[in-house]
């Protein structure tokens, strides 16, 4: 087996190619759009190269066939935070080998190695943990947009290679026409009711404003998770302006409490449901069908991302939020389901409110960590 660097056009093309044989025969995976995968590695599209560094290997066989790939990458914002530096790989696939994975494995720890990094985790993104992150390993359905999707057989190879689990990241789905428990509707409507308490949702004319304001909730929201680092201005604009083309202003809302930013969620139409069957690739053909399908719509959204200041936790604005989204919702007739995803099975709070909802269980990816000897 050879291992080969991604350093040109073939080798790009070869490293895009890899899960076209994988899943050849699966009929949930969906391809993720070749562009989409090759932002995460351009330094001029990705804010992550301002402040961390990555490559990618494929690797082929005695025939010189491709049968796997990886990408490692160091993010040194994160880095440092743990007890030991610790790196990551990802956009792993691979046949059913286990020594061809592992020496693909081998490959981002070397260069991890000979970078200081003492640790990996994988599989994970060189970019926010919205996309692309996390092993599959218990809801084998058709993924949503930016979800990690993985035949079964990949848990042995990374639990064999010697990661272990740091944290569960749990999908759960709900059904947009069935109505919420009684109790979560008493309490939206009463917080909904109260003085001083206002609902908007996103416009693309006040997008400054919006992105300023999401930044502010996040990095108070999650300022006390361990090893979080605050959410960039520049990174939120990156990542409206890639939902830009299946952006629905009314799916995004926010709560204010006397004009101050204090809760918010991000939820977008499921683009997987439009670029289904396109193989990667975004020729005028492809952009034409999703065109139509945009316009057509689909019966799946996906919340990518919640968060309320910590001084509002107990405010119940996240059951408001919910109701507002539901008022517009349900008049389309449009949608049948809302996949909450994804939520460490670390924060309690989050997934209490996916419990209230009336949210039943969907996936559980893992995010798992290998300690170097």
């Amino acid at each position: 087996m050879q291992l080969v660097p991604v350093s040109s056009s073939q080798t790009k093309k070869e490293f895009l190619k890899v899960p076209h044989d994988i899943y050849q025969n699966d009929q949930n995976w969906i391809c993720p759009l070749d562009q989409d995968i090759e932002k995460v590695f351009d330094p001029g599209k990705n804010p992550f190269f301002k402040h961390g560094e990555c490559t990618r290997w494929i690797l082929r066989d005695e025939q010189g066939k491709t049968i796997g790939r990886i990408a490692a990458f160091i993010n040194s914002k994160k880095a440092f935070n743990y007890d030991q530096p610790t790196g990551g790989i990802g956009f792993f696939e691979c046949i059913n080998n286990q020594e061809a994975a592992f020496k693909l494995f081998e490959a981002g720890q070397q260069w991890l190695k000979e970078r200081g990094m003492e640790a990996m985790d994988g599989p994970v993104n060189f970019g926010e943990n919205d996309n692309f992150w996390g092993l599959l390993v218990e809801g084998f359905t058709p993924p949503s947009y930016g979800m990690n999707y993985n035949p079964v057989y990949y848990q042995a190879f990374f639990e064999n290679y010697g990661f272990v689990t740091s944290y569960q990241q749990i999908t759960n789905h709900l059904e947009v026409r069935k109505p919420f428990p009684e109790r979560f509707t008493k309490i939206a409507t009463w917080v909904a009711n109260k003085p001083g308490y206002t609902f908007e949702h996103f416009s693309k004319k006040n997008s400054a404003k919006y992105v300023q304001d999401l930044m502010e909730i996040y990095n108070d929201a999650w300022k006390d998770f361990e090893n979080f680092v605050p959410i960039k201005k520049e990174t939120l604009e990156e990542s409206f302006k890639q939902m830009e083309a299946i952006m629905d202003e009314k799916l995004i809302w926010f709560a204010y409490l006397n004009g101050e930013p204090a809760s918010f969620v991000v939820i977008i139409p499921d683009a997987n449901q439009m670029i289904k069957n396109f193989k990667g690739k975004l020729g005028l053909i492809e952009k034409l069908q999703f065109v139509y399908r945009r316009w057509k719509g689909v019966n799946r959204m996906r919340a990518i991302v919640m968060g309320t200041k910590t001084a509002y936790q107990k405010h119940g604005l996240e059951s408001a939020l919910f109701i507002k989204l539901k008022e517009y919702v349900l008049p389309l007739n449009q949608y049948d389901e809302l996949e909450l995803s994804w939520v460490g099975d670390f924060n309690d709070k989050m997934l209490a409110i996916h419990q209230a909802t009336g949210a039943t269980f969907g996936k559980r990816h893992l995010t798992m960590r290998k300690i170097f000897s």
